[in-house]
């Protein structure tokens, strides 16, 4: 369940981030994100809706996790877009749950079977099969553009690894509050800096007055940021590395059926042929690990 609700999550956020960047640069709508993020989350653990105490001992097993996902994956995220097209790195974000396996047996040793790799690469090709079809054009034409997206497929592999080896010391509240605050930090202070070199400081605060913005923000910081994210490290917690990061795959057709109903966007025959590969890769892929839970009780 909690795999589904943030693929749910992430799926609509595509929705809101797209409304959101016609008021704000691609670094302000971060910086804000994460900082509604911070301050909801802060609230929360003020009045006592949520304990977190960070220990000495996982201080850097937190800060790991936060340095993967939010700060690299976002900043090659970001740059590695301005330089490619939204197809090419669809495509190349569909290819992180194949590193996380690769990682997970490596440092987890959370090995997927055989089938279970053939129920990936099949979600992963419905990915691909969308976006190759939407593209129309030569792909990866940017070099530089590809090996920022690349980055940011690693980052947020390591990231996932980072998170379920944190997990075993540290609960999923703690983990994401650590997250929030690193991202709250490091992409302010970036977007601050920017304003500041181009003498515009004063949009910092002039930006939110429009209220066109502020409801996209608040999904993205409360909803996405720390809902989304605190799905995610429980998930991590519960569920192999490979079998989680999968799941993710399930954002794709959210966003697809999200833009259809609400943008009034045009669903093709692909989109139906690369939702139902990616609704059957996930499928086996789960369905196998339950069943190899099961046998090895």
């Amino acid at each position: 369940m909690a795999g589904i609700g943030f693929a749910s999550i992430f799926g609509l956020s595509f929705m809101f981030s797209k409304t959101a960047l016609d008021y704000v640069t691609p670094v302000g709508l971060i910086a804000y994100r994460f900082l509604i993020a911070f301050v909801g989350f802060e609230l929360l653990r003020l009045t006592g809706v949520i304990k977190v105490q960070i220990r000495k001992s996982n201080v850097k097993a937190l800060f790991l996790v936060a340095l993967f996902q939010p700060v690299l994956y976002f900043l090659f995220e970001t740059y590695g877009l301005k330089q490619t097209s939204s197809s090419e790195a669809g495509m190349m974000i569909a290819i992180i749950p194949i590193f996380v396996a690769i990682l997970g047996s490596v440092f987890l040793k959370e090995k997927p079977t055989f089938i279970q790799v053939l129920f990936i690469l099949l979600s992963i090709a419905g990915i691909i099969l969308i976006q190759a079809a939407k593209a129309g054009e030569g792909l990866f034409g940017n070099g530089s553009g590809f090996i920022l997206l690349l980055l940011a497929v690693v980052s947020a592999a390591c990231f996932n690894i980072a998170s379920r080896k944190a997990s075993f010391s540290a609960n999923p509240y703690e983990v994401t509050y650590v997250m929030m605050l690193c991202g709250a930090t490091t992409f302010n202070g970036i977007y601050l800096i920017q304003l500041g070199i181009q003498n515009r400081i004063g949009d910092y605060l002039t930006n939110l007055s429009s209220t066109k913005l502020i409801l996209p923000l608040l999904y993205l910081g409360l909803v996405a940021s720390i809902g989304g994210f605190f799905l995610v490290n429980y998930s991590l917690g519960k569920l192999p590395a490979h079998v989680s990061s999968v799941y993710s795959n399930l954002a794709t057709i959210i966003a697809i059926v999200a833009g259809s109903v609400f943008m009034k966007e045009q669903l093709e025959y692909y989109h139906f042929i690369g939702a139902g590969m990616i609704l059957i890769g996930v499928y086996g892929t789960v369905w196998f690990a339950r069943h190899r839970a099961v046998r090895k009780i």
